[in-house]
């Protein structure tokens, strides 16, 4: 081989390893980043202290050290969790994801078709994390000894009594006319602020009964003030095992629970969607988080992103029925 051959051989040896390096420097910064590359954000529509509160912030710790990244929980207040619901909805940094409760990702938009969000198209489902039945409950003194008798007492009552709601459109208010529907009684709807004033009027006689949460409830009927009925779940709840469900009150096929979840905005890519939907069904099932979630009134779920979507479809058809042949309004 002659010089100059020579060096035109190592000049295109030299041109090439070059040509390779510059390629992968090019490729790298491309290359996909482990995920997350920055703080968590677990956004919440209730106030602190409130139960979706309570939960975002008992997952949020195990959460971080999963991810080995910050995890910090942030309340956005208003509109019954819908606030929250729609900045999740609208997020954009793929770092962001929402604790919501059943009603802002099914019958949200139902309620409200100036919604500037749609449950069912612009959020991602990640995992279905508590489930809880509501306790139908009456005062201390009403009449009849067992459910079934109860409920015999409330149809003959008719519009004469009254039930007591959070307000137009929560699971309360619907579960009660579902209830309505499926039962005969027909008591007459007044909307509170909230549970506690619901259980005020009740303890007071102002009220005939309300589909409440166990944690409140129970307190009350524990204490003697109020009365339990029944649980709305379709079997017996771990919650308060002591009380007949609905069916064994003779309303059959009722099965209603409030329930909370993790969701994310659509945009979220689907492998960041598929890991956090395996770390949140881990973290609910070890014993330390579960103790706590019950303590908080919840059975805990920790179901596939695919597990939630069939549920949100499930209860939109069923609640969203109800809101149809009852004329459920937002006031």
């Amino acid at each position: 081989m002659n010089r100059t051959l020579l060096r035109r051989t190592v000049l295109v040896v030299a041109l090439t390893s070059l040509t390779g390096l510059s390629f992968a420097q090019k490729a790298k910064p491309n290359a996909a980043q482990p995920w997350p590359t920055k703080t968590v954000r677990i956004v919440v529509g209730f106030p602190a202290g409130s139960s979706p509160d309570l939960t975002a912030r008992t997952l949020a710790e195990p959460l971080a050290k999963a991810l080995g990244q910050a995890v910090i929980v942030e309340n956005k207040v208003g509109a019954g969790g819908n606030i929250a619901a729609d900045f999740v909805a609208k997020a954009t940094d793929d770092h962001t994801i929402g604790l919501m409760i059943n009603g802002n990702m099914t019958i949200a938009k139902l309620l409200n078709r100036k919604l500037n969000y749609d449950p069912l198209k612009d959020l991602t489902p990640i995992s279905l994390i508590g489930m809880s039945p509501l306790v139908l409950t009456a005062p201390a003194g009403s009449p009849g000894a067992t459910a079934q008798e109860f409920l015999a007492a409330a149809r003959q009552a008719g519009d004469k009594w009254s039930y007591g709601s959070p307000g137009v459109g929560t699971v309360g208010h619907i579960g009660m006319e579902l209830l309505k529907s499926r039962s005969g009684i027909n008591p007459v709807h007044v909307p509170y602020p909230g549970y506690p004033q619901v259980a005020t009027a009740m303890i007071g006689g102002q009220l005939q009964l309300s589909m409440m949460p166990p944690a409140l409830a129970l307190a009350q009927i524990r204490a003697g003030k109020l009365r339990a009925i029944g649980v709305t779940s379709g079997g017996r709840s771990t919650l308060a095992p002591e009380l007949p469900s609905m069916s064994e009150a003779g309303v059959q096929g009722f099965n209603l629970e409030i329930w909370n979840a993790v969701a994310a905005p659509n945009s979220l890519p689907k492998p960041v969607v598929a890991r956090l939907s395996a770390l949140f069904s881990e973290i609910v099932r070890t014993p330390e988080i579960r103790q706590k979630l019950f303590q908080q009134g919840w059975q805990v779920a920790g179901t596939t992103s695919e597990g939630l979507a069939n549920r949100v479809k499930s209860d939109t058809a069923v609640l969203g029925g109800i809101i149809a042949t009852r004329g459920i309004k937002p006031e």
